[in-house]
């Protein structure tokens, strides 16, 4: 019985050293060989300092900057570690009251958590710059961040070059997964949403070790950890600055939009939207008090129309609907038409703007004359066209053409939301003209 006895305590013995020589090597690698879970387990005694990169310079063909990068800073805040601040000297100098304080406090607590820096106030003038820079040992827990934000020395092309703004939870939500977090900057619109991943570059960290009272020591592991900032890549564009400058100038006081393209590559040269808005407003402090108004504007300033602005297309229709009917074999170049002023075939007379003999005559007059009777009678033999024995597979055929011209779809243009044109289908007419062409 004894013997048993002891057997069992001498393996219990064993069993306890076994555990403690575990503990111990566990011990021994996490806080001498693994400084790498220091960092992990986010060890107060760090201090983890973002490095914003510059974004990239979006140029026009001649090499022009359209847009450039100068300097802000914002004041940051780890709301754990902002214990005994001066409070009533920071809501001096910032120019706002204890419960705005603490309003701060609490929001950067939701999007960042207790532990993790968070702005508490953006785009710092040089005025606050200076002054919380001066007084920043009275505010344990708050540091200056240092970014680079957009300006437009040309003040033009603000819906091609768009705007970039702190990320919310709804982005992140989407974009997670590609190295965002909370307080970093993006393309929303433009350009800049278009080629984010190439603008954006890479941030850096800088970590460092801090005492039991928050003072920064030094470099933590000697910089072992620190990764640096990589700047985003430079964009260059078919655009030219003047030609868009003056486009903008042309539709002052207009509600409209100018594409000018190479028509030999199809690049953009510009592109102008009316109402528009000046793209420096969109930037620093400037941002908050701008973007509410422009996007409760009526009058939709930030609404690229050139994309997505859906118009009648105008008489410049015509000689797309001629191209088919020649295409087709339904119309040579010498065919005319009998054009009185008043083209009555379609059972909704529709009135031409000239009454003088012969202006029909040919192809050549009839788009001289942009004659409205010539091209309806040749859009009305398009789709009676005897090849396709009923106007419905007519019609079909015509759409398809117009499609294959690009009208009707996206053209696929490098920016984000552009919208697709309406050729209507052949159950919109019926629905729409009550059955004019049955199914």
């Amino acid at each position: 019985m004894s013997m048993y006895n002891s057997n069992r305590g001498g393996i219990i013995q064993i069993i306890i050293g076994i555990i403690f020589v575990l503990i111990t090597a566990q011990l021994i690698s996490l806080q001498i060989f693994s400084s790498k879970y220091v960092l992990a387990a986010n060890n107060n005694a760090i201090f983890r300092k973002i490095i914003y990169p510059d974004r990239g310079i979006i140029y026009d063909r001649k090499k022009r900057a359209l847009l450039e990068n100068t300097i802000s800073y914002d004041l940051v805040v780890i709301p754990n570690e902002a214990r005994g601040v001066d409070t009533a000297t920071l809501c001096e100098i910032l120019k706002i009251d204890k419960a705005e304080y603490n309003k701060r406090i609490v929001e950067v607590i939701i999007k960042n958590t207790r532990v993790k820096a968070g702005i508490f106030e953006p785009f710092l003038s040089a005025e606050l710059y200076a002054q919380l820079t001066e007084n920043l040992y009275r505010f344990p827990g708050f540091s200056i961040s240092e970014r680079s934000i957009r300006s437009y020395p040309y003040n033009t092309a603000a819906h091609v070059l768009g705007y970039v703004a702190e990320v919310d939870v709804k982005f992140l939500k989407v974009h997670g997964e590609e190295g965002y977090e909370m307080g970093d900057y993006a393309g929303m619109t433009g350009l800049e949403k278009q080629y984010e991943s190439i603008l954006m570059g890479q941030r850096g960290v800088k970590r460092y070790l801090r005492d039991n009272k928050g003072k920064i020591q030094g470099p933590f592991e000697k910089g072992e950890f620190d990764t640096l900032a990589i700047a985003g890549r430079n964009l260059f564009t078919s655009m030219d600055v003047e030609v868009q400058q003056l486009a903008e100038k042309l539709l002052q006081h207009k509600i409209g939009s100018v594409v000018a393209l190479n028509p030999k590559t199809g690049s953009v040269i510009a592109m102008a939207s009316s109402p528009g808005y000046n793209p420096n407003l969109l930037t620093g402090n400037q941002r908050r008090k701008t973007i509410g108004r422009l996007l409760t504007d009526t009058a939709r300033p930030i609404y690229n129309r050139a994309i997505k602005g859906q118009y009648p297309p105008g008489s410049t229709f015509k000689p797309l609907g001629a191209l088919i009917a020649l295409d087709e074999g339904l119309i040579t170049p010498s065919f005319g038409y009998n054009c009185f002023g008043l083209y009555t075939s379609c059972g909704d007379p529709r009135k031409c703007e000239h009454h003088n003999a012969g202006h029909a005559a040919n192809l050549q007059l009839a788009l001289a004359y942009s004659c409205n009777s010539y091209f309806l009678q040749v859009f009305r033999m398009a789709i009676d066209n005897p090849k396709y024995r009923d106007a419905k597979k007519g019609y079909l055929k015509w759409k398809q053409y117009m499609n294959s011209f690009g009208l009707g779809r996206k053209l696929g243009i490098d920016l984000p939301s552009e919208n697709r044109a309406n050729i209507p289908d052949t159950a919109q007419y019926n629905k729409e003209c009550n059955g004019l062409y049955s199914e």
